[in-house]
């Protein structure tokens, strides 16, 4: 009985939801909201990054198929974001964060199982300026497209390091640029906008520090490494 009881409330709850959001004449919250010429808010979400990695015709020689394997990590992100109006579907926006993920490589051309992993932790500050395209609004929600450029530093890179690979440290480059494409849902509640988006970040600069041997087994093939990325954000307004 306490079960159903429990089943019930929470039927009866999220069918007021449902009416109140998504019904034929729902309340409209937040009627002016989109009329403000800047407003700001913060998210958290979660990350994955992983690699594109372009390699010279000698790797295939040396190495046949045995193509570089990387294997993301699930990572965490936060920070802050400014929006300014442009015009009735058009805003701008600023979101600056802090995102911490970790990939590990595996070369499986290396024979020695000591020297055939390389863990690669990052920190990235990212600052990426957007445009959000809007649709229309539908009672209490409104979908949106963005799309734009970004820089991200790298706080993990080990640029500045004289050791390399064959000390164990892997280099990155400090700073790379990126385009990002996403969509999202503007959810409109009485005192706040919930917003939950998916965005794909996509690298435009080779990212890789060689080692300072040219036949480096770990970097001297690879034309190109780029991150390649996707992002679950949760903001408020």
């Amino acid at each position: 009985m306490k079960n159903l009881l429990i089943a019930f409330c929470l039927f009866v709850s999220a069918n007021t939801f449902a009416q109140g959001m998504f019904g034929k004449n729902p309340y409209r919250n937040q009627q002016n909201w989109d009329q403000q010429r800047v407003h700001y808010g913060y998210f958290l979400g979660c990350s994955s990054y992983n690699f594109k990695i372009d390699y010279s015709k000698s790797f295939y020689d040396k190495n046949g198929s045995n193509e570089i394997l990387v294997e993301p990590s699930t990572g965490f992100n936060v920070g802050l974001v400014g929006n300014l109006r442009l015009m009735e579907y058009l805003d701008l926006r600023f979101e600056p964060g802090l995102y911490y993920t970790r990939r590990k490589l595996i070369y499986p051309h290396i024979t020695n199982p000591d020297q055939n992993t390389r863990d690669v932790p990052a920190t990235y500050i990212h600052f990426p300026l957007l445009l959000k395209f809007s649709a229309l609004r539908a009672g209490n929600i409104r979908p949106y497209i963005l799309t734009g450029l970004s820089q991200t530093l790298n706080l993990s890179s080990n640029e500045t390091s004289k050791d390399d690979n064959y000390q164990g440290q892997f280099r990155m480059k400090k700073w790379t640029a990126n385009y990002e494409l996403g969509v999202g849902i503007d959810f409109y509640f009485e005192h706040f906008k919930f917003t939950p988006s998916i965005r794909g970040v996509f690298g435009l600069q080779d990212e890789l520090i060689r080692d300072k041997n040219s036949n480096s087994p770990w970097t001297g093939d690879i034309e190109s490494m780029k991150t390649r990325g996707v992002f679950i954000n949760f903001t408020v307004h």
